[in-house]
C-alpha cells in the first residue's frame, strides 16, 4: 500500500480523544462491529454523521435474507447469491455470509431485536426477487431497518458507548509507515466537541454507508455521499466494483424532474404477488425470467426500462389492488403510508413505479476479516467490497453482510487485543500540516455532478454516454485543481464543499470503472455492449488514487479477489 499524501482542505484538528478503535457509521454494519468491539474490551468511539438512527438501515424496508426456514440451507442461499451475482461473487466470501447468517440474526434477535413472527412464536418469512425459497425476515411489516437500527442503538445507549453525532468523518490519519492513527472530522453544531478534530486509534472501522446520492434521483437518505470511500481512495486503499450500482426496480415516481431520496416501493411487495404492469395492464416481466417479476434486481429494472422504451412511458405500474385494505395495512403499513403522502392508494390504483440507484455493490475492498490494503484499515457494510455481492447485490442480503462482516471485524481486532498486537501498534500520525490539501468543490457542483451521472452512468450506459461523462467531471476536477495551484483559491471548507468534493470522487472512479468493462453483466448494462463475456471480463476492477490525483486501475486475475495484504 502506498498513501496518496491527499487529505480534504480543511482546518487543523482543534481537539483530539484516543481510543481502541474508531467506528465510522452507525447503520448495522458499524453498531454490530462497536457491539462487539466493546464486549471484546477494546475502548470504542462511534462517530457517525447525523444522529445514530439516521444511516440507511433505517429506511431498509424487506428484511433479512438468512436460511432460517424448514427446508431451506447455507448452500441454496449461495447458489440464489451467486446466480445474483452474474459469475463476479467470491464464493468463498458468500459461503462464509451465508453459514454464519442464521448464527448471526440469532445474536441481533438477542441484542433485542424483534421479527415479526406467527401465533407459534416462529419468525414469518417471505420472499424477493432472486429467491427460491422464503427466506426474508422482517418486522413491522415493512419497516424492518427501522426495528433493527432501534433495537442497536438502544444496546448502545444501555452499555454507554462513547458516540459522537453529527459528525463527517474527513481524512485517515496515518503514521510515518502508512498505519493507520485515527481519522479526522468535522462535529457540526454545538457539544462536547465542535469543529475539526481528531480520533486517534490504531484501529478504524468504515461503515459509512452508501453512495447513492451521486445520482439526481435515488433511496439513499442524504447522508449518503460515498464519505467512507473517498477517504479510503485518499488513503491510498484500493476500490473495486464501482460500476456495479444496483437500480432498484420499484420506486415511487414522483415526476421526471424529482431529485434527491425517492419513496422506495420494496420487493417484498412483488415478493407476496404484486405485479408489474404496463398503463394497458400487460405483465410484460412473464416469459422474460423464470421468476417474472421475482426476477434478480438488475433483471427487473432492464425489463422496466425496456418497456419504458418501447412505449415512451416515464414509468411502469406495480398492481397490488388484489391485496385488499387489511393486508395493506397489515404488511405494508410504511409504504401505504409514503404512497398516500403523495396521492397514491394502493387499494384502489397501481402504484406508479421506475427504477432509480439503490445500492452500491462495490466499495473498499476487504478480505474475509474486513481487513482493506491499508493496515489497520476496516470496512464493512454498503462502504465495503467483500467479493459477496458481485455484480449485483441479492435482495436483503445486505443487512446480512454487515452483520456477519462486522463480527468478524470485531473478532480480528479483539484477537489483536488479546495477544497484544493492537496496543504494540499505537502510531503517532503524521503532522496534518505536512499532508498537501485537496480542492474542493462549490456546493452547487453537487447537483452538477448528479446531472452528469444521471444522464451518462444510470441505468443505461453505453461508450458515448461515458465518454461524455468523464469529460465533464474531468473538467469539474481540472478547474478546481487548476484555481488551487494557480492562486490558492479553494471554496471555503464546509460540510456542503466537503460532500460535493466525496462525490466527485466517487463520481470519478464509477466512470472509469463503467468505461474499462465493455460489457453487460449484472446492474452494469452497457447498450453498445451488450453481452455478458466471460472469457475476458470474469474479473474484477481496482481502483487506486494516485498522488497526483489521477486514477491507476487494474483487473483481477480471476473473479475471486488477492489478498489485501
Amino acid at each position: 500500500m502506498t498513501s496518496t499524501g491527499i487529505r480534504l482542505h480543511a482546518p487543523a484538528p482543534g481537539w483530539s480523544i484516543t481510543a481502541d478503535v474508531v467506528v465510522v457509521g452507525s447503520g448495522v454494519a458499524g453498531l454490530t462491529a462497536a457491539l462487539r468491539c466493546e464486549a471484546a474490551g477494546l475502548t470504542t468511539v462511534v462517530v457517525t454523521k447525523a444522529r445514530l438512527d439516521d444511516g440507511s438501515t433505517r429506511w431498509a424496508q424487506g428484511g433479512v435474507a438468512a436460511a432460517l426456514g424448514e427446508g431451506d440451507t447455507p448452500e441454496q442461499h449461495l447458489d440464489d447469491t451467486l446466480v445474483a451475482g452474474a459469475g463476479l461473487c467470491d464464493e468463498e466470501a458468500v459461503r462464509l455470509l451465508v453459514t454464519e447468517g442464521p448464527g448471526a440474526v440469532r445474536r441481533l434477535i438477542s441484542t433485542g431485536a424483534r421479527f415479526d413472527t406467527d401465533d407459534a412464536g416462529t419468525i414469518q418469512l417471505t420472499r424477493e426477487g432472486g429467491h427460491h425459497r422464503r427466506r426474508i425476515a422482517h418486522a413491522g411489516g415493512d419497516a424492518t431497518g427501522a426495528e433493527i437500527s432501534r433495537a442497536l442503538v438502544d444496546a448502545v445507549r444501555a452499555r454507554g458507548l462513547r458516540t459522537i453525532e453529527n459528525a463527517l468523518v474527513l481524512d485517515l490519519l496515518t503514521d510515518a509507515e502508512g498505519r493507520t492513527a485515527g481519522v479526522t472530522l468535522h462535529v457540526m453544531g454545538e457539544g462536547q466537541h465542535d469543529g475539526v478534530g481528531a480520533v486517534h486509534a490504531p484501529a478504524v472501522v468504515l461503515a459509512t454507508g452508501g453512495m447513492g446520492q451521486v445520482f439526481s434521483a435515488t433511496t439513499n437518505p442524504a447522508v449518503s455521499t460515498g464519505d467512507g470511500v473517498a477517504l479510503a481512495l485518499r488513503a491510498g486503499a484500493e476500490v473495486s466494483d464501482l460500476e456495479f450500482v444496483q437500480f432498484h426496480p420499484t420506486v415511487l415516481f414522483l415526476g421526471p424532474d424529482a431529485e434527491g431520496q425517492q419513496p422506495l416501493v420494496s420487493e417484498a411487495v412483488r415478493g407476496e404477488g404484486a405485479h408489474l404492469v404496463d398503463a394497458d395492464g400487460t405483465r410484460f416481466m412473464v416469459g422474460q425470467h423464470e421468476l417474472a417479476e421475482l426476477a434478480p434486481r438488475d433483471i427487473v429494472a432492464k425489463g422496466i426500462t425496456r418497456r419504458m422504451q418501447e412505449t415512451g412511458a416515464e414509468h411502469m405500474y406495480l398492481d397490488g389492488r388484489h391485496f385488499g385494505a387489511e393486508m395493506w395495512e397489515r404488511r405494508f403499513p410504511t409504504i401505504l403510508a409514503a404512497c398516500r403522502a403523495h396521492g397514491i392508494d394502493p387499494v384502489t390504483e397501481p402504484v406508479p413505479v421506475a427504477p432509480a440507484a439503490h445500492y452500491a455493490s462495490g466499495g473498499v475492498r476487504t478480505d474475509d476479516r474486513g481487513r482493506t490494503t491499508v493496515p489497520g484499515l476496516y470496512a464493512c457494510g454498503e462502504a465495503a467490497c467483500t467479493g459477496v455481492h458481485g455484480a449485483n447485490r441479492l435482495a436483503s442480503n445486505s443487512l446480512l453482510e454487515g452483520l456477519v462482516y462486522a463480527e468478524r471485524i470485531a473478532a480480528d481486532l479483539a484477537a489483536a487485543h488479546v495477544d497484544g498486537t493492537l496496543a504494540a501498534r499505537v502510531p503517532a500520525p503524521v503532522p496534518h500540516a505536512e499532508c498537501p490539501a485537496h480542492p474542493l468543490l462549490a456546493p452547487e457542483a453537487r447537483f452538477a455532478v448528479q446531472r452528469i451521472m444521471t444522464e451518462g452512468a444510470g441505468v443505461l450506459r453505453s461508450a458515448d454516454s461515458l465518454a461524455r461523462a468523464a469529460e465533464r467531471l474531468e473538467r469539474l476536477h481540472t478547474e478546481a485543481l487548476e484555481a488551487l495551484e494557480t492562486d490558492g483559491k479553494t471554496p471555503e471548507p464546509g460540510v456542503d464543499t466537503w460532500e460535493a468534493t466525496n462525490l466527485l470522487g466517487i463520481a470519478r472512479v464509477l466512470v472509469a470503472a463503467a468505461r474499462l468493462r465493455e460489457e453487460t453483466r449484472g446492474c452494469h448494462w452497457r447498450e453498445d455492449r451488450p453481452e455478458r463475456d466471460d472469457e475476458n471480463w470474469r474479473r474484477h476492477i481496482v481502483v487506486t488514487l494516485r498522488p497526483d490525483r489521477s486514477l491507476a486501475e487494474r483487473l483481477t486475475e480471476t473473479a475471486d479477489f488477492p489478498p489485501t495484504r
